[in-house]
């Protein structure tokens, strides 16, 4: 075969590379800007489009139960921040941008049409002192992801019962004219489910290749905008403005469509359009004619090409990954009163890595920078480090959105849109987008203004204003909650509010964190310092999962037995996360004073 030399061949140094903002534009920017747009909205799309089915997917059609499906949901969001510290590795080192995210690219659509091969659905039973019970459930349609006219019924010598949750936790079997057949006492019944190990092995496999698969894609697309501008460059910024629309354009239209294809059609075809979405990202980033010639390419490199070699390590990581969710399932519950230690040790393989990795590096580089960096090198890392820690709290409670608030947008939530029509449990998750699109020119605005008057707030004041905003956004649906309707189900505009309140927080803090790092970091170490923000980010996640748990209500096949539990137990838990958040934030404030002192003038 002849080695044909191409901007993408290894073999062939790139001596072509000229500022392609040159001749024609896009916007006023470089016209392949359009190409990295695209490609990441329908990557975006993809993304965010089965991140709003899979909790909903997990419960109702595997019967996972809450705490499973939660926990898994967690552990694969962790994996899709911290795998890109790998992969955006390797791409600097050996594959070059543009290789990476098609790789990745074809790894994630492979992934998503994986899960939309769910099989038949897990069927629901319950085990009453012992012995089981079978479940049917009946439908008025056929809309998986939140039917309120879907009904469970546990079948007892040919008769059909209502299952009951009691408030003291006693399961109430009701006959179709409401009488008590039976009261089942608190433990001595249980939700179970005959699901195929098959299909479970199918769905662990997806989330795999899915997870591997962003690590290449997800670090590699924004390098190459960069790569679109020369030094000095103006347009950089509003460049990346215009790049990051396509992420909100590709979340808004992929939470909304997925939603509605699975409604409407099924889980395989709602989770199959996320993988149409990666499909196109693909073909996007593949066949451009040569717009893209100029960027990403390989970079220069002594010996032969280990692109095959790198592949081949990434298909080899897809059965490490799922061990890791297998793992993870099998986790056991911590034990009550077994205390800090007791939950730590009942931590899943993954969990205890994300915690050891980030408690030893967090303190390591610390007494590293004391002993090799000056004195105000390492009061500017430490206060990084502080800043670090307090994202963590940020990112746990902001990413509730596609675990424990789908679950109460799907159970206790009237989903009405003023009386027209009714928006589906995932579909909910639209509202935070939206908000950001809508918002972040007028906060850009407002910090502008305040600049101009020298009364910006400063980075620490910015993270915890953050930190009290997604605390403040939680109480004011705990408040709207008081005026849940007789079915136990709050307003959607209480679960709107949140979301608006959540998107402000995410504008105070999610715009400076990277540029932040960039800037107290010790010049030697800002790629490691990048490493660990990315891990923050990475362990919120997981343990977003976890505070998920918390809020686990009783259910039979995916659907509550009472709503007046389910809404008390998640209110419970959201006024608990709140106050934590708003004490974050006040302790953070109060330390912004020390900190902004430490960052000797980093704005």
């Amino acid at each position: 075969m002849v080695d044909t030399p191409t901007a993408d061949n290894p073999r062939e140094p790139d001596i072509t590379h000229v500022n392609p903002g040159a001749e024609k534009t896009w916007f006023g920017h470089p016209s392949p800007l359009f190409w990295l747009f695209g490609t990441e909205m329908w990557e975006r799309f993809g993304y965010y489009g089965m991140r709003a089915l899979l909790t909903l997917y997990l419960t109702k059609h595997f019967v996972l139960g809450d705490r499973a499906s939660t926990g898994l949901y967690g552990g694969y969001t962790a994996l899709v921040y911290l795998t890109p510290l790998v992969g955006g590795l390797l791409a600097d080192q050996y594959l070059g941008s543009k290789r990476a995210v098609r790789f990745g690219a074809i790894l994630m659509a492979i992934g998503y049409f994986t899960l939309a091969f769910g099989g038949a659905p897990a069927k629901p039973y319950q085990v009453i002192d012992g012995q089981r019970y079978e479940v049917v459930v009946e439908k008025f349609r056929d809309a998986p992801t939140s039917d309120p006219g879907e009904s469970r019924y546990l079948v007892d010598n040919g008769q059909k019962l209502t299952m009951r949750g009691n408030d003291d936790g006693s399961l109430s079997l009701l006959a179709t004219d409401g009488h008590e057949v039976r009261k089942v006492a608190k433990g001595s019944y249980s939700e179970e489910a005959e699901r195929s190990a098959f299909l479970t092995m199918i769905l662990l496999i997806a989330l795999s290749l899915i997870s591997v698969g962003n690590g290449f894609f997800k670090p590699n697309i924004s390098t190459m905008v960069g790569e679109l501008y020369q030094q000095g460059d103006r347009r950089r910024d509003a460049g990346f403005t215009i790049f990051y629309m396509g992420i909100n354009t590709g979340s808004i239209l992929g939470q909304f469509l997925c939603a509605l294809f699975a409604d409407s059609f099924g889980w395989p075809l709602g989770l199959g359009l996320a993988g149409v979405a990666m499909v196109i990202s693909f073909l996007m980033i593949s066949f451009h004619g040569g717009r893209l010639d100029a960027v990403g390419n390989v970079p220069a490199q002594s010996g032969p090409d280990r692109a095959l070699l790198i592949y081949i390590g990434a298909l080899i990581a897809v059965p490490v990954v799922y061990f890791l969710f297998v793992n993870l399932m099998a986790a056991p519950k911590p034990v009550e009163g077994s205390g800090f230690v007791g939950y730590i040790m009942s931590l899943s393989l993954m969990g205890k890595l994300l915690f050891g990795t980030f408690l030893v590096s967090v303190p390591g580089i610390l007494v590293w920078s004391y002993a090799k960096g000056t004195r105000t090198e390492f009061q500017m890392m430490l206060a990084a480090m502080v800043l670090i820690v307090f994202n963590v709290f940020f990112w746990t409670l902001f990413e509730q959105a596609g675990s424990s608030l789908t679950l109460f947008a799907d159970r206790n939530t009237d989903r009405s849109v003023f009386g027209l029509f009714s928006l589906s449990a995932p579909q909910t998750q639209n509202f935070n987008p939206i908000a950001i699109v809508l918002l972040a020119p007028v906060m850009s605005l407002i910090w502008g203004m305040l600049a101009r008057r020298n009364a910006e707030p400063s980075i620490p004041v910015k993270f915890a204003i953050a930190l009290m905003l997604v605390g403040a956004g939680f109480l004011f649906l705990v408040f709207g909650s008081n005026f849940a309707d007789g079915n136990f189900k709050v307003g959607l505009w209480w679960l709107a509010g949140l979301y608006v309140i959540h998107s402000i927080a995410e504008l105070c803090i999610s715009p400076v964190g990277l540029s932040m790092i960039t800037k107290l970091s010790i010049s030697r170490i800002v790629g490691l310092m990048m490493g660990v923000w990315f891990l923050s980010i990475s362990v919120a996640q997981y343990v977003a999962g976890v505070v998920a748990q918390f809020a686990s209500v009783e259910t039979v096949g995916g659907q509550v037995t009472n709503l007046k539990v389910s809404l008390d137990t998640y209110t419970h838990t959201f006024t608990l996360i709140a106050w934590i958040a708003i004490g974050a934030g006040v302790a953070l404030f109060l330390l912004s004073f020390p900190l902004k002192k430490w960052m000797h003038g980093v704005k």
